[in-house]
Formats: structure tokens, sequence, C-alpha cells
């Protein structure tokens, strides 16, 4: 089956996409969550570090149950690790079946520490993830490229995409999600369901976040008139954003939040807005469409609308929310090694941000693209 295009996604950076082989083996991908609070010590749940490769975290947790006792429903876990690569995360279960990974072996999988906590792990229970990633084949020339993108990623922030992975296989399960919500497909397994629904969801974000990157690189780019003809923004508008010197553009009345934890407001103060903006402490935050949503006003709701009109009779089935459209790299170094051909990097990401986006924006294209 043919992969499909997801959405026309918008890179922020404006090189030519860059020669690196990556694949995502136990070596060259390693994720290591940080969780959101330290342990009690104590209470009736059992936190267990577990390094796994080649094994997704349903994997990790079947093979915990059949070792254990422990019934699926009983495990908690902050959020879902990739098969692919080397992966480090927290999981919690009862606290009286300790002794039964007493002598845990297993080739794939390895727990690291065990320690106690007084609630289950629930999902977003974590504060972020730590990530190496290793390139190969990779020349002085496409390293230098590669230092020059993540130094300005790292100056200017990212375009919080959603991944591929939220999208399965073969890039369909957005359109699924959208045939599940109008009726015109039904799935029993609930959990299925969901996920193809949240992908339709992320997908139609992507392509909401694309418009505002391609409005902000225009913004930087054309001219007034030209940014006229092609958007019919206000000349105020065009003035106002032409003016802001950040690459990402922001609009009086759309949604904003703290960063990086925080509430959500409405932006009315657009120049003291800007100011917070430009210090990390605020950020753009975009639509997950459903009810109960804090909804933007004017402009900035008529772009939302332009991306999510067809939601509207969809809005009853779900809870929307908001998520951060435009957010920050941290602690990031890399480093290449010529002899080797090698360029290796590591970051912190916020929880829900994806790491293959910032390889996908640094390398300007499919990552994957010489994996097959």
């Amino acid at each position: 089956m043919e992969k499909q295009n997801i959405f026309n996604k918008i890179y922020i950076l404006n090189h030519s996409p860059i020669n690196a082989y990556f694949s995502k083996n136990s070596s060259d991908f390693v994720v290591r969550e940080v969780p959101l609070y330290e342990w009690s010590g104590d209470g009736e749940h059992l936190i267990v570090e577990i390094q796994k490769k080649d094994l997704t975290t349903y994997d990790a947790l079947h093979l915990l149950s059949e070792v254990s006792g422990v019934k699926m429903r009983d495990f908690g876990y902050a959020g879902l690790k990739d098969k692919e690569g080397m992966t480090t995360q927290f999981i919690s279960m009862p606290r009286k079946f300790e002794k039964t990974l007493e002598n845990f072996s297993h080739e794939k999988m390895k727990v690291l520490s065990l320690n106690c906590h007084n609630n289950k792990l629930r999902i977003g229970h974590l504060k972020g993830n730590n990530f190496f990633i290793k390139l190969k084949k990779v020349n002085p020339i496409e390293a230098q490229k590669l230092s020059n993108a993540l130094t300005t990623l790292d100056k200017i922030g990212f375009a919080n995409y959603f991944g591929y992975q939220r999208f399965g296989k073969f890039g369909d399960n957005a359109n699924e999600g959208r045939a599940i919500l109008s009726g015109e497909k039904k799935i029993k397994n609930p959990k299925i369901s969901k996920l193809m629904i949240s992908a339709y969801q992320s997908d139609l974000f992507n392509s909401w976040l694309s418009k505002r990157v391609e409005i902000s690189k225009f913004c930087s780019e054309f001219s007034q008139k030209e940014i006229a003809d092609i958007y019919k923004f206000d000349k105020d508008v065009i003035k106002n954003l032409k003016n802001q010197t950040q690459f990402y553009k922001l609009f009086e009345g759309e949604v904003l939040g703290h960063y990086p934890f925080g509430k959500c407001f409405i932006c009315e103060d657009l120049q003291n807005e800007l100011e917070r903006f430009a210090k990390r402490d605020i950020t753009s935050m975009g639509l997950i469409f459903g009810g109960k949503t804090i909804q933007a006003k004017g402009l900035a709701k008529h772009l939302e609308d332009e991306i999510f009109y067809e939601t509207t009779k969809f809005m009853d089935k779900l809870n929307g929310t908001r998520r951060f459209a435009w957010s920050y790299l941290d602690t990031l170094e890399y480093k290449y090694n010529e002899d080797m051909a090698q360029f290796s990097l590591s970051f912190y990401l916020p929880k829900g941000s994806y790491a293959t986006v910032i390889l996908e924006e640094i390398l300007h294209r499919d990552i994957f693209d010489d994996c097959l």
C-alpha cells in the first residue's frame, strides 16, 4: 500500500535538503523519559524504570504481565514510546508484585531501577524526553549545514508539528478518523477508534500550523503589497506583522499559553505579549478541535476557521484542547566526527514534541527516504 501524503508541511529554514543517513535503531536513536516529579519513596505503587529496544510500550507491558502476573489494566505509564530505537521509560504497577521482578531477564528489555510512589502513573505524567540521535555518511559540507540549522533552531524555536508516528504506517489514520466521526465507518475497538480520531485532529492541527509558518515566512520575505494580494489582510495587520522581528508572527486575538506549563488566554495586548514571547514565557497555542475549548478571536479565529471549517458538526462528540504551536529545544549539543562521517546530536523536548519533527526540519526531507 502506497504511503499517503498527510499535509503540506512548510519548513522554517530555507536551506536545501541535507544528505545524511538515519536509521532508527538502538544505537542511533535513544530516548530517555524525564518524569514530571520525584518519586516519594513510599506508597502502594512500584515505579519500574525499564530500558527496551524493538518493543512498543504495550509489548513491554505484556512481558512484565507474563512475568509478574499483574493485569494489564493495573499498569500505569506516562507516555507511549516507539518500538524502534533504545527507549527508557517509567512504568507503575502494584507494589505487592515487586518480588516477581527480582530475576527478570529479557534480551530486549532491562529493569534499570525500582522505586515507590503514592500514585499510579497516568498519561501525561512526564516532563519531557531527552534524545540522542546519530546521523551517518555525513561529509564536512553537510555537517556545517547541520550545525547552522541546529544553531538557528536553538535560537528561534521550532514549529511543533505532530510527527509521522501519529498517522500510521501508510499515513491513512487521519482519513479513517474522519470517516468514523462522520458515521461512514465503524470500528468496534474503542481504543483503535480513539487513535484514528486523534490522528484526524492532529492532521488538522498540522495543516493550521503549516499555514501559520507560511504566513510568518511570507511576512519576512515579501512586500506589504504582495502579502495583501495573497492573504487579503488589512494593511494595519500587515504592517504589524512585518514589524515583528521574531520568525513566528503573533496575531491579536489568538490563543496563547504560558510556557512550558500554564493556562491558556486570549492575546489582547499584542505588544506586551510579544515581549513575553521573546523571553519564552508564553507561546502560541494551536487548536485540537472539540467542544469546551477556548476560542480565538478576530483574524486569528478566521485563520482557524479556514482549516477547521468542517469540524463544527463533530464538536459535541469530542473534548477539545490546545497544544503548543511553537516550542523550543533545550540542552542542545552536537558534534561531528569527520573520520567516521558521523554527526551526533542530543537535546531535550517537552512532552508531546517529536524528535523526528526536528530531524525533518534540519534535513528538509522525509527522514526515512534513505532507509527503506
